[in-house]
């Protein structure tokens, strides 16, 4: 674990790095889903108006940036949401987690980045099922990166005791641990970039015209699926039917994501 990148007299937290670069890499993978549909997504290019706001004129002025535009409002909402979520979990101590560095909670940092997605789809016109299809292998990505700023700045985001050759032992983490452990965000990292690579494969059928919504569903169910599967063997405690808060959360995952596949469809492509 390396909790602090030492370069002279700048310490740069290690988990602080990692989301960055998570989000930049996620802003590269959201313009490049921005730009092979950029045919029929011009068309949705808000128009001019003169009581704009700031956000208004930078959504209808962004042409090869919307990408970063978006990851750097839904990645802040996101981080927020996944802050205040984890602190409000424990009515004792909220008021310290919130101002802690450590916390994160991935279902609060959902609902903040939809919130924030939902706002930028209106923002740029586009249909919502479709904005949500072109930001979820952007998300997967940036999640994926993100675990592993866990793994390096000593968190207890680690599993049960394992004899597996891939185990790892904490000595040094926040809940020190000698045995040797499941290790956890380098799992989700590898499944959260495998769901990254098969929502963008699904994604090149939307521009040859499929009604839009699939890609965000499966994003919501196969994520939901992984999250569930890999608390079993978390070390976080149980609640609800003797489910973790992450698991329940999960199932709700799930269940929209399951929903929304019977969701009417629409067409994907704005009209001439």
């Amino acid at each position: 674990m390396i909790p602090f990148l030492h370069l002279g007299p700048i310490t740069i937290p290690t988990f602080g790095l990692m989301v960055a670069i998570g989000l930049l890499v996620a802003a590269y993978v959201l313009q490049a889903d921005f730009n092979r549909r950029r045919e029929h997504l011009d068309a949705y290019r808000p128009k001019e108006s003169d009581d704009e706001g700031l956000l208004r004129r930078l959504a209808r002025q962004s042409h090869n940036d919307e990408g970063f535009l978006i990851i750097g409002i839904a990645g802040i909402a996101g981080l927020l949401g996944a802050k205040i979520y984890h602190a409000l979990q424990d009515p004792q101590t909220w008021r310290t987690e919130l101002i802690s560095r450590f916390g994160f909670a991935w279902f609060g940092g959902l609902i903040g980045g939809f919130v924030a997605l939902v706002y930028l789809a209106r923002l740029f016109g586009i249909p919502m099922l479709e904005f949500m299809d072109i930001c979820s292998p952007a998300a997967s990505v940036g999640y994926a990166i993100g675990r592993i700023g866990y793994l390096l700045f000593r968190d207890v985001d680690y599993g049960v005791a394992t004899k597996l050759p891939c185990g790892m032992r904490f000595p040094n983490g926040l809940m020190p641990t000698t045995d040797r452990v499941h290790p956890t965000p380098i799992y989700e990292f590898l499944i959260w970039l495998l769901i990254a690579v098969v929502l963008w494969q699904m994604g090149k059928k939307a521009t040859n015209g499929e009604a839009p919504g699939r890609v965000f569903c499966d994003y919501l169910i196969l994520t939901g699926i992984a999250r569930f599967l890999i608390e079993f063997i978390r070390i976080n405690p149980r609640s609800f039917f003797g489910m973790s808060n992450a698991q329940v959360a999960s199932l709700v995952s799930i269940a929209a994501g399951a929903i929304l596949l019977f969701w009417p469809p629409r067409s994907s492509f704005p009209a001439k």
